[in-house]
């Protein structure tokens, strides 16, 4: 690779146990396995010359491409348009099922859809985050490339005619792989990457049709469950599409993004891993996805949080803020020193420091998820509910501390109000789950205590000063997350405390419809520099104006939002100075918080049009 693409210049693809970003120019420069938080064969994202791709694009002629997903799936086809011919990538991984397994296959299959074209192929894996050598074998049907943790079998498509590269034009380079091939108008070829393969085989081109057909039909036959008929379909659809990608099959459990390390700065130290779970963010989802009618994945993250809050509950612990998605918690943080990072952004980061943070918050998001499960029929267990009578007893007696924030500060712990105010839907929602099952547990410290989270608030989140909540007690720096006040019913839009508050915002925290999530300036969070502004906190504005009742504000928010997705409809985290996407991607969070404000949007403009045609 010569240089570093734009982070949003990537498609995803992937399997429902791990996944691949690749490129506007076909190489895969991002892929884990066999899970999302495995370590890395291709990493070149990360380190251009060290952690190592395979592509396949024309060789010695000049071509632009354009990119897009077969309708209704993440299959993505990439084209090579050029004088000589046109010439199409397309790239899929075939759904693994719900048993983990470590078996796992990238189908890339090159069609000459007109003239010809010579094509290049570059196949230069580097094991474990490029730190393990690996051995390239050739086979009588193939290759192997063989490392101390992993064997990955490289296995062509028909050798006769549609073999890409012919075994002439092969060149093995050390431990890599490099093929030419001509490609003329009908002619088609390819390769079949395969993990835990231990011997190379030849795919029949009816073979790999078989598995796009079987790959289509699953991602279709799932995307017609969805009921959504509303407005922006396709965005939301989308955005569906990207939330299951990043769902581990075997446990329900989806990751915040698939990538680990991508900068909200570039340049700059804020690199994290995200291929974890987050409580938070899969909370989050449910609204999103129980209002497109999924419930099926719903109620297997549930399950999921389920075994988190029993474990949590047997020793009387409160709730960690993430874990892997097997649900184990050992998320080491270590610096991968000999990788430069994207485009010179170190420290590259794997594992998650934060993750033993105290963040009062997710215990608010996680009852309101059970509880938003409830009202649809995904009901907890009794042992299930006895373990988060245990925690949210222990939230009574805990939930005045300082914590970490939902911005997981790494500056020292604060009366975040934000926490608060999710500690109060806790222990609201665990107040109305036991209420309407008629389950046991203590109502009277509940609601007390959830009665003094709510003076609490009223008293030091608000700053009278200056009219507004604020990010944390005694202070007057704004944050967007009270922009989410009102969607947990802990203040009315009307209320004019909160109008205030969103008035002051627009201020402060919007530029051009996009919102930051606070200023580090005014309010430290630890870490050197500056970020972008926040996608999520944008949607989150979205909500805010509309249930303000500024449906036109919203809307044109909204759709300027749009503009912003990549040529996919993807996002990463956040939006730079220039327009550019940064951050881990794509982010899971920004993709929920689109379905969520698009349900909100569009269920309010219809009832306003509704009102309407009433008169």
């Amino acid at each position: 690779m010569d240089s570093y693409p734009a982070i949003e210049d990537h498609g995803l693809i992937g399997d429902l146990q791990t996944a691949a970003l690749v490129t506007c120019d076909g190489t895969v420069d991002w892929f884990c396995a066999p899970r999302f938080d495995s370590p890395s064969i291709f990493a070149a994202l990360l380190d251009k010359e060290k952690g190592g791709y395979f592509q396949i694009a024309p060789h010695d002629t000049r071509y632009v491409t354009k990119q897009l997903y077969l309708p209704g799936t993440p299959i993505l086809i990439t084209r090579f348009i050029s004088a000589d011919g046109v010439a199409e990538v397309m790239d899929f991984m075939p759904v693994t099922g719900e048993r983990a397994t470590d078996a796992h296959r990238l189908v890339r299959i090159v069609n000459m859809v007109r003239g010809s074209m010579r094509f290049r192929v570059e196949c230069r894996p580097r094991f474990d985050y490029a730190r393990e050598e690996h051995q390239l074998e050739r086979h009588r049907n193939g290759y192997v490339f063989r490392s101390r943790s992993m064997t990955m079998t490289f296995n062509p498509v028909d050798p006769v005619r549609q073999l890409l590269a012919e075994r002439g034009n092969v060149h093995l380079e050390g431990g890599d792989l490099v093929a030419y091939g001509t490609l003329n108008e009908g002619d088609a070829g390819g390769v079949v990457l395969e993990t835990a393969g231990t011997e190379p085989r030849i795919f029949s081109p009816e073979e790999v049709q078989g598995m796009f057909e079987w790959t289509r039909d699953y991602w279709r036959r799932w995307l017609e469950r969805s009921r959504y008929t509303g407005r922006w379909r396709e965005m939301v659809e989308r955005s569906a599409i990207t939330l299951k990608l990043m769902t581990y099959a075997p446990t329900g459990a989806m990751i915040a993004a698939p990538t680990a390390a991508l900068p909200e700065l570039v340049g700059g130290t804020r690199n994290w891993d995200y291929r974890y779970t987050w409580v938070r963010d899969t909370s989050f989802s449910v609204h999103a996805l129980l209002g497109l009618g999924f419930t099926e994945e719903v109620s297997r993250y549930m399950n999921w949080l389920d075994e988190r809050i029993r474990e949590a509950g047997e020793h009387q612990d409160p709730l960690k803020i993430m874990y892997r998605v097997d649900g184990s918690s050992d998320l080491h943080e270590e610096v991968l020193d000999h990788l430069e990072g994207y485009r010179g952004s170190r420290p590259v980061r794997i594992g998650n420091g934060a993750a033993d943070q105290i963040q009062l918050d997710i215990h608010g998001e996680a009852l309101y998820a059970m509880h938003l499960a409830d009202e649809q029929g995904i009901r907890v267990s009794h042992q299930v509910w006895k373990s988060t009578v245990r925690l949210v007893d222990w939230l009574c007696h805990n939930w005045d501390q300082p914590d970490a924030g939902i911005w997981e500060s790494r500056h020292h712990p604060r009366n975040y109000t934000f926490g608060r105010v999710m500690s109060w839907v806790a222990l609201d929602r665990a107040i109305r789950l036991a209420t309407r099952t008629g389950r046991p547990g203590d109502m009277s410290c509940w609601t007390e205590q959830r009665n003094r989270i709510y003076d609490q608030v009223m008293a030091r989140g608000y700053n009278r000063a200056r009219g507004t909540f604020v990010q944390a007690y005694d202070e007057s720096v704004l944050d967007a997350s009270l922009l989410a006040m009102p969607s947990f019913g802990f203040v009315t839009p009307s209320d004019p405390l909160w109008q205030s508050t969103l008035h002051a915002i627009e201020r402060e925290l919007v530029s051009d419809s996009l919102v930051h999530r606070y200023d580090p300036v005014h309010s430290p969070d630890g870490l050197p520099g500056h970020e972008g502004t926040f996608n999520m906190c944008t949607f989150w504005y979205v909500e805010a104006l509309a249930r303000s009742g500024r449906l036109d504000d919203a809307r044109l928010t909204f759709e300027k939002m749009f503009t912003f997705s990549n040529h996919l409809g993807l996002y990463a985290e956040e939006i730079a100075e220039t327009g550019e996407q940064i951050g881990n991607y794509p982010q899971a969070f920004s993709h929920l918080s689109l379905i969520n404000s698009a349900l909100t949007l569009n269920g309010l403009l219809d009832a306003e049009a509704d009102t309407r045609r009433r008169r």
